[in-house]
């Protein structure tokens, strides 16, 4: 009886704990298969971006050796080794591709380097994009590569002091006390391009349009939302998709501005004139006038021939930045372009602001302005004529009746 009884609690005890094993199994089961779907998940999203990014690599290689998106390739080189650093990093920590310690710590290492050289590329690609004074001194973007240098001399200590992140002795990975660092050094490029957009918008001393700058503002935002993401949540897989995005935006701008506007001057280029006058002359209400100013640059010719094309470059540059920051102050819609050689063409509304008088007035007073100010060597003016859109006129037929009052006025300031 005894023995039965022994027996039957020996059964009992045995079934219990099998039955504990099997439930602990299958919660550990559970667990992997949880973990190895979250990382083919971060696998996908990260092997699109980096195919997404690759093949904007492709795509500009060939189409402009500005030095503006010479360090947009070099972002985007840069943002390649940070996914693939991402990602090999997560496959080797859920064990779906076998790794030590040692490649999981150098996996990182490269990562937040990446970043910092990943951002100090966008940093660099925004001042040339606005063509400020900064990207002139090569001193100053020396300079500026100092938090980049200082990143990669903390990530080659951390190896031995692991201030930044290191593996525990049972393998897992663990943020070090100033792991902050690696998102301090590496942002502070992408809140200080943002900053320095905002200041210009402000300001308004830029050779940029209040629109592209916006449109610029916006891109940080972004990439930078979703690192503080990431780092707030790790396993989020924002990080990346977000920055393939920005990339692809900036490409698409870059894209536009080389289909519609004129290289030299960063004018509307003929093409886009012409998209201009169709939807103006489709959008034009009854009481609405629409006229177009002709520019010409007075003995251009002679510039040329002088001075070189360099300082003839730089003449038609002070032209458009006259006609813009002219334009600016008349209070109209206006949309400028450059047509040809050393001719420009300012479609404008006649809806408030000033005259034509006036606004022809404020355009010779700033390039007098600019002039003075750049000390050129010789004198630069312009002609301007004006003609009033009728409702049967095509671009072609508007722009000879401007070109004639614009030699009108040539002759009438004795050729100049």
């Amino acid at each position: 009886m005894r023995v039965g009884v022994v027996s039957k609690c020996l059964i009992c005890a045995c079934d219990f704990a099998l039955g504990r094993v099997s439930i602990i199994n299958l919660r550990y089961n559970d667990y992997m298969d949880a973990n190895i779907e979250y990382a083919m998940l971060y696998l996908e999203l990260n092997v699109f971006s980096l195919i997404l990014i690759w093949i904007i690599l492709r795509k500009t290689q060939g189409l402009s050796k500005m030095e503006a998106q010479r360090n947009f390739v070099m972002s985007i080189i840069s943002e390649m080794i940070f996914f693939i650093s991402d990602t090999w990093f997560l496959v080797v920590f859920t064990n779906v591709i076998p790794g030590d310690g040692w490649i999981l710590i150098a996996c990182k290492t490269v990562y937040f380097f990446s970043t910092s050289s990943m951002c100090f590329f966008w940093f660099l690609y925004f001042e040339h994009v606005r063509e400020t004074n900064f990207v002139k001194d090569i001193w100053k973007i020396r300079f500026s590569s100092i938090l980049m240098v200082i990143m990669g001399v903390l990530l080659i200590g951390n190896l031995f002091f692991k201030y930044l992140f290191y593996l525990g002795d049972d393998g897992t990975y663990h943020r070090g006390p100033l792991f902050i660092l690696n998102y301090v050094f590496s942002y502070s490029y992408v809140v200080l391009a943002w900053i320095r957009i905002i200041i210009n918008i402000i300001k308004k001393d830029t050779k940029k349009s209040r629109k592209q700058l916006i449109r610029l503002a916006f891109l940080p935002v972004a990439p930078g939302v979703a690192g503080i993401i990431q780092f707030i949540y790790p396993r989020l897989p924002v990080a990346c998709v977000a920055m393939s995005l920005a990339t692809l935006i900036l490409y698409l701008v870059w894209v536009d501005e080389l289909i519609s506007l004129d290289p030299l001057t960063g004018l509307n280029n003929r093409k886009q004139l012409n998209l201009s006058f169709e939807q103006i002359k489709r959008g034009k209400s009854d009481h609405e006038k629409i006229y177009l100013l002709l520019v010409d640059a007075n003995h251009f010719k002679n510039i040329n021939d002088t001075y070189g094309h360099l300082q003839g470059d730089n003449a038609l540059k002070l032209i458009a930045r006259a006609l813009r920051e002219g334009c600016k102050v008349s209070g109209r819609r206006t949309i400028i372009a450059r047509y040809g050689g050393d001719e420009f063409v300012i479609l404008v509304s006649s809806e408030g602001g000033t005259s034509n008088e006036e606004l022809k007035n404020a355009i010779n007073t700033r390039l007098a302005e600019l002039v003075k100010e750049e000390k050129i060597p010789f004198e630069l003016t312009v002609s301007i004529g004006v003609a009033t859109l009728e409702e049967d006129d095509s671009l072609k037929e508007l722009i000879v009746r401007a070109d004639e009052a614009m030699y009108d006025e040539k002759r009438e300031h004795g050729g100049r």
